[in-house]
């Protein structure tokens, strides 16, 4: 049996969006039977929700389309960066901290962003963090993160990405 492809998702606090994407998905390889080829996480570059459950509006919105999940926040850290194959960032300020993080060339080819897999994004698009926003932010921000994820998973089985 092969080797589980390991990716972290990283936002801010991790309570919001990289949870989001962790879950979904998670989701997404359980429904199309790939679920053993996929280890996810999701992380925070900041430690101000370290513990913290998932934000509550965001659930709220991902339970409506049938997603339920929990967790606790965490920070990234720079064994994150080794023990990870893919670290997807959820804009670019994360990821400028991702690459200050990287101890090397080859963790810093493994930074991503998320809406690079959009097919309405692109390569230096960001997903908007939603936490002061409306609850209309949040419907907008889950759509981005679905289609980024689904985006992620096609370039994943079709070996656009770790090759």
């Amino acid at each position: 049996m092969a080797v589980p492809t390991k990716i972290i998702f990283v936002c801010l606090g991790n309570i919001v969006r990289s949870p989001l994407a962790e879950n979904l998905f998670r989701q997404l390889t359980q429904q199309n039977g790939t679920a053993n080829q996929y280890t996810v996480a999701s992380g925070g570059v900041a430690d101000w929700h370290v513990g913290d459950p998932p934000d509550s509006r965001m659930r709220r919105v991902a339970e409506k389309r049938g997603l339920i999940y929990h967790g606790r926040g965490r920070q990234i850290t720079r064994q994150d960066m080794q023990n990870f194959d893919l670290v997807i960032a959820m804009d670019r300020e994360n990821a400028a901290h991702l690459h200050m993080l990287a101890g090397s060339a080859q963790e810093e080819t493994k930074i991503h962003l998320l809406r690079a897999f959009d097919p309405l994004g692109g390569p230096a698009a960001s997903v908007p963090d939603p936490y002061y926003g409306s609850l209309d932010d949040f419907e907008e921000v889950y759509q981005i993160i679905e289609r980024s994820c689904k985006g992620l998973l096609e370039a994943l089985e079709n070996g656009e990405l770790l090759k």
